[in-house]
């Protein structure tokens, strides 16, 4: 089996679903250590900052602190910074967001924006979802963290900002330009963060449609674990496989030199 330099490493379903722990995460990332093999946990989840993040990782006994973490609210600041070093935002989410936005030097506005930017809300109401639509058709342009349907917690599936997302776009006929996992965009510079080349990193996750088919998006390596979304049983039908697959992590660590 290929040895990798680099892992880019998801959060829910992969190292926990929701509260609840997934006990082989924290023997993989304490082998990863013991091997001095540098990783980055990347997560879809805009609504927590990289702070509290780490401490829900410590939390379940995984080493971690905010610099590990990269998520798609850091990844949406940046891009929107990028294009526009004082844009005017309109923000449906959560903290998480909110930081990345104020850190990157962005405002944050009610009125007259020049972004409309959705992050998973779990307070959203139908008004706010009415003043993000007002701004879209007054000419703001529309970006959402990540088009995640739905997220693993301990009951099953919650809906995700996805699913928020597309109300927003069936209502304004404008598709949001979406930032997270799977597309090019958070991944990128998460290899840059990372600092290996591609061939030399693999991404590690539970969800086919968003973790998995990233790291095909980006020319990595993928590891599919079933601890969260995707299934077994999901294999057969998939367009394009990942490299590899296993049960949980604790397959993998044997694998590791």
């Amino acid at each position: 089996m290929k040895q990798y330099g680099g892992y880019l490493i998801d959060l829910d379903g992969t190292m926990y679903k929701g509260e609840e722990e997934i006990e082989a995460a924290p023997r993989f990332i304490h082998a990863l250590k013991e091997r001095n093999i540098p990783y980055l946990f990347l997560t879809n989840n805009a609504s927590l900052t990289q702070k509290t993040i780490a401490e829900k990782l410590n939390g379940f006994g995984i080493p971690a602190v905010p610099e590990d973490v990269f998520s798609t609210a850091l990844a949406t600041a940046k891009y929107i910074s990028e294009q526009k070093s004082d844009a005017r935002c309109f923000i449906v989410g959560e903290n998480g967001l909110l930081e990345a936005i104020e850190q990157n030097g962005l405002q944050i506005v009610d009125e007259d924006a020049d972004y409309v930017v959705m992050g998973l809300d779990r307070k959203v109401n139908y008004d706010k979802l009415a003043a993000a639509c007002l701004q879209i058709r007054a000419g703001a342009r529309f970006i959402s963290t990540n088009s995640d349907m739905a997220i693993p917690r301990e009951k099953g599936l919650y809906p995700g900002n996805g699913a928020i997302t597309t109300a927003v776009e069936a209502s304004t006929g404008v598709k949001a330009t979406y930032i997270g996992k799977p597309e090019t965009i958070i991944m990128e510079e998460a290899v840059r963060l990372l600092g290996k080349k591609k061939e030399q990193i693999l991404m590690v996750g539970d969800n086919y449609k968003t973790d998995i088919q990233a790291g095909i998006n980006t020319s990595l390596d993928t590891l599919m674990v079933f601890t969260g979304v995707s299934k077994r049983e999901d294999l057969a039908d998939l367009p394009t496989q990942p490299t590899y697959h296993e049960n949980n992590l604790d397959n993998w660590i044997a694998k590791l030199t």
